[in-house]
């Protein structure tokens, strides 16, 4: 199903969406930056509630509306005649990763609410691999989109 109306703002409709993407790629770059220097500071300190005024800010006012964003951009874009030739597999790899962006930020949403509750219990190791998540699906979503290897 397509919506032709939606050919006329293909090109802002992809600008949007892009936009969107890098914000909401920032966010997933350092919200997980912050809890490794979260997991350095002492539970109830001055500095670990700064934290958690960051962490939230960060969260609710910048990643939420740009995941948001870039989903409806996204489907927009799907629905778009022409965008997709749903015969070649490269968008469902895609969507695959972005739906694994998708609950990894869920998971960055969970993982907040245990230094808000001063209840976090995993380490700065961790926060630091799991920083290479989004990198990694960055790196197999561009190559889907740009490259469309099959």
């Amino acid at each position: 199903m397509t919506i032709d109306a939606l050919a006329y703002a293909y090109l802002w409709l992809k600008a949007l969406h892009v936009i969107s993407l890098i914000a909401w790629m920032a966010g997933l770059f350092y919200l997980p930056r912050l809890y490794v220097y979260h997991t350095m500071i002492q539970p109830g300190t001055p500095e670990s509630e700064r934290f958690k005024v960051m962490e939230r800010r960060l969260l609710k006012a910048i990643m939420n509306p740009a995941m948001i964003a870039t989903w409806t951009f996204g489907i927009l874009l799907v629905l778009t005649p022409g965008v997709i030739d749903w015969r070649q597999g490269w968008w469902h790899t895609k969507l695959f990763c972005v739906l694994g962006m998708t609950v990894y930020h869920q998971g960055l949403a969970v993982w907040r609410r245990g230094f808000l509750e001063d209840r976090n219990r995993l380490s700065e190791r961790f926060f630091r691999i799991a920083n290479e998540v989004p990198t990694l699906l960055m790196i197999i979503i561009v190559i889907m989109v740009i490259v469309k290897p099959f």
